[in-house]
């Protein structure tokens, strides 16, 4: 029970400590509780001013910074106008300026443009004067006549019908003249119309006859497959090179043109066997010296064959008859001969034509011109073979094969190596001119060319009044500029014949060259 008692002693003291301490604890709380509302209230109202001037301070701040930016916005405004107003001044001032140049251009030719009034008025004026001066002197000149028409009849004692009377005696002697110089005119218009009579003939047969003519080099060239080739070609040791150039009489030239060899040679039919031979190597593809040696007997009886054919080609396109065949194998030859560059078998073709056509006009055997024609040039398939003219060599062979006596004379003389005493002869000649004079059929070397042409130039302007000359048409004309107060019309006809004359004696030329005076006078004057 004494534990029990304490015990509830012990509870009951702990319990009145317990309530003691909160009651002193409460106490505490309480008091610091106020506290702290008041120190924060101190602190509110510590902040609270200080924000208020804060503010304060930034307005102050914004309205100065307003201010000055309104200052510097004005002053920018003022700079800006400144300087429009400058501007705007400078302007009316460079305006200004322009409008007085303008002012003082107009005033100067307003100026010249008196001047040039009163310039024309004294002009008119002293025009008005010498019309009246020069009627005072017609009227003058007519009364002199009058007078010396009066000394006239005193002197010559003859009355003005007597006067006409003499005067138309001495007319009719002047027209006895004129008789006998249009008598002349006349006999020189016939051969005017004799000589256009015989262009006309000559144009007529060169329109029947269009012969192409073929210009060949002394050089051929074989394409090749590759450039491996050309090393089969020259062989081992140039073996097969050295065989082909031996059996054909060619040089073979190999050089750095890609798949191409070329053949050289001046005849050229070995040139044309080689040519054949070559291409049957190299379609073939055995190269060697035996196989070389086949091809090129091959190439023989082909070219040998082809000329053959081109001698009967010739003589059925121009009808001649009768041939032998030698002379047709010979005919055959010509296709691989040129002269000037012009294919000599194609010549003979053409002027045999034209032989036909112009003894056909003449009324003369056209059958015996077209064979003289076509065998004027025969001598020429020889010439590397017999020594002689071409035409020694056609007159021999003619001779050889029975052509007939005027054949042979026709061969002889188309060159004027004897003279011709037939028409079948001259023909022969026209037509080898023809053919060989016109545009284009021969060409010639190029520097004799271009000395024949100023030389003719030069020709021309040794003669005084001669201002410019130019060679046109390949030299077949030229045109002369002359000086129109030098020459006049009457002296054009004596300077162009006189040039012609000189050109005829001086100088050596196919056909014929027009010599062509051009003179032109110009005035000139501007309007203002």
């Amino acid at each position: 029970m004494i534990f029990i008692g304490i015990l509830i002693g012990l509870v009951i003291g702990a319990v009145a400590a317990f309530v003691i301490y909160t009651k002193s604890k409460d106490t505490y709380y309480t008091k610091g509780v106020i506290d702290g509302v008041e120190k924060r209230k101190r602190d509110a109202e510590a902040i609270t001013g200080s924000a208020e001037e804060q503010a304060k301070r930034i307005v102050e701040d914004a309205e100065k910074d307003a201010d000055n930016k309104k200052k510097s916005a004005l002053i920018e405004a003022k700079d800006e106008i400144h300087k429009l107003r400058t501007e705007a001044d400078k302007e009316i001032k460079d305006r200004r300026a322009e409008l007085s140049r303008q002012e003082r251009r107009m005033q100067q030719k307003e100026e010249n443009l008196d001047k040039k009034t009163d310039n024309l008025e004294k002009k008119e004026d002293s025009l008005n004067q010498k019309i009246k001066s020069a009627d005072e002197k017609l009227k003058e000149a007519e009364q002199i006549k009058k007078s010396q028409l009066d000394v006239l009849e005193r002197i010559s004692e003859f009355t003005r019908d007597q006067a006409k009377e003499y005067i138309i005696s001495k007319l009719e002697d002047d027209l006895v003249h004129e008789k006998a110089v249009k008598i002349q005119t006349y006999e020189q218009q016939l051969k005017d119309e004799c000589n256009e009579k015989a262009r006309s003939y000559i144009s007529l047969a060169i329109a029947k006859v269009a012969a192409d003519q073929v210009s060949e080099a002394a050089v051929s060239v074989v394409p090749l497959p590759n450039d491996e080739m050309k090393g089969r070609i020259i062989g081992r040791e140039g073996r097969n090179i050295r065989t082909l150039e031996t059996l054909t009489g060619v040089d073979l030239i190999i050089d750095d043109t890609p798949e191409a060899i070329t053949l050289s040679c001046f005849d050229q039919i070995r040139r044309e066997v080689a040519r054949i031979a070559l291409e049957k190597l190299i379609a073939d593809g055995r190269i060697h010296p035996t196989r070389i040696e086949e091809m090129v007997d091959k190439a023989k009886r082909e070219v040998e064959y082809r000329i053959k054919q081109e001698g009967e080609r010739a003589v059925i396109e121009t009808n001649v008859h009768g041939l032998n065949h030698e002379l047709i194998k010979l005919l055959g030859r010509l296709k691989f001969r040129t002269s000037y560059r012009q294919n000599v078998l194609d010549h003979s073709i053409e002027v045999s034509k034209l032989c036909g056509v112009l003894a056909s006009e003449l009324g003369v055997d056209a059958n015996i011109a077209r064979r003289a024609g076509l065998l004027h040039d025969i001598g020429k398939a020889l010439t590397s073979e017999i020594e002689g003219s071409h035409v020694q060599i056609g007159v021999d062979v003619c001779k050889k094969y029975n052509e007939s006596p005027v054949i042979i004379h026709a061969v002889e003389a188309h060159h004027n190596d004897v003279e011709p005493r037939t028409v079948i002869a001259c023909i022969v000649q026209a037509a080898d001119a023809i053919s060989a004079a016109r545009p284009a059929a021969r060409s010639e070397n190029y520097e004799s060319y271009i000395k024949r042409l100023q030389k003719l130039e030069e020709i021309c302007k040794s003669y005084d009044g001669v201002e410019k000359c130019f060679a046109v048409q390949a030299g077949r004309e030229v045109r002369i500029m002359v000086m129109p107060e030098i020459i006049n019309d009457e002296k054009m006809v004596i300077v162009a014949r006189q040039i012609a004359q000189q050109i005829e004696t001086e100088m050596d030329y196919p056909g014929q060259i027009k010599v062509n005076l051009i003179r032109e006078s110009r005035v000139s004057d501007y309007a203002k």
